[in-house]
């Protein structure tokens, strides 16, 4: 099988990527150099040059923290490209082959948004429902579309933002998430062929989110 992971040279893209070479799928793993979804250009080239796949996985960092005062007007349209027009052209011009897998990999943000995150927390939540609609027509030829929203994982992001360690001693498990796991996730659902798990958001975050639903 042909998998295209966005983001895919490390962090969680780069632990999905390791985890489908496992079981020998051919993978792109991109880096920005590649694509980068907040330039609508590099988007178009990308999919005429990449026309088609059974695994496409969507992911991308994530803005700088700020709060709504602070994000200007630039920022606004560089991250609604690239955490949600990019994707939704991705979505719709790149051919997933019939039987496949579309993975988003989100945040916990979609379901608690966080002041501190407000781009993130918009345009994240914006695509998961398109992506929950796209699910119902792609469900017609057998292609799962599976949103995964992590919480607090052990990413080069994630220190960036400062006092990780601290912040794993918080967390109901003492610890945080590690990409290998997501990794695992994705690999698990295409190793066994679990088809039926379409148009579903899963929560990653180790217990920690507080929302039932």
């Amino acid at each position: 099988m042909k998998a295209i992971v966005l983001g895919g040279t490390k962090g969680i893209g780069g632990a999905i990527a390791e985890s489908l070479r496992s079981i020998k799928c051919d993978v792109t793993a991109t880096s920005r150099k590649d694509i980068d979804t907040s330039n609508l250009s590099s988007v178009k080239k990308f999919i005429k040059k990449h026309r088609q796949t059974d695994i496409l996985v969507l992911n991308t960092g994530g803005p700088p923290p700020k709060q709504f005062h602070q994000v200007t007007e630039q920022e606004w349209q560089k991250y609604h490209n690239q955490l949600f027009l990019g994707f939704c052209l991705l979505l719709q011009k790149l051919k997933v082959r019939d039987g496949g897998y579309v993975f988003v990999i989100t945040s916990a943000v979609i379901k608690e948004p966080n002041p501190r995150l407000i781009i993130s927390s918009a345009y994240r939540l914006a695509f998961t429902a398109v992506f929950k609609l796209a699910s119902k027509e792609l469900a017609g030829r057998e292609i799962s579309c599976i949103n995964i929203a992590p919480g607090l994982i052990n990413t080069d992001r994630l220190r960036d933002l400062g006092n990780a360690d601290e912040i794993a001693k918080t967390l109901p498990m003492g610890r945080l998430g590690e990409p290998k796991e997501i990794g695992n996730l994705v690999k698990s659902i295409i190793q066994n062929k679990i088809k039926y798990l379409s148009g579903v958001t899963i929560n990653f975050d180790g217990a920690n989110s507080n929302f039932v639903f």
